[in-house]
């Protein structure tokens, strides 16, 4: 299967956890950069915004994916 087919309608990938995984893992790293920084001695500054950007996208994206899971006739 090419990368272009991951976006067609009939796919087997459900787009949404994609997505939702990406900004997980986005906030796992976030996580670990500031256990680390901290270690460290040093305060690591994420900007609030960008990261409920992340929370967001990651409990939108799974939440709609749950509920079409369960909802789905």
């Amino acid at each position: 299967m090419a990368f272009k087919d991951i976006f067609k309608d009939d796919n087997s990938y459900n787009e949404k956890s994609i997505i939702g995984f990406g900004a997980f893992a986005i906030m796992v790293i976030f996580a670990g950069a500031d256990v680390v920084t901290g270690i460290m001695g040093k305060d690591l500054v994420i900007n609030d915004v960008v990261y409920n950007s992340f929370l967001f996208t990651t409990l939108g994206s799974f939440g709609i994916a749950g509920a079409e899971k369960v909802l789905k006739k």
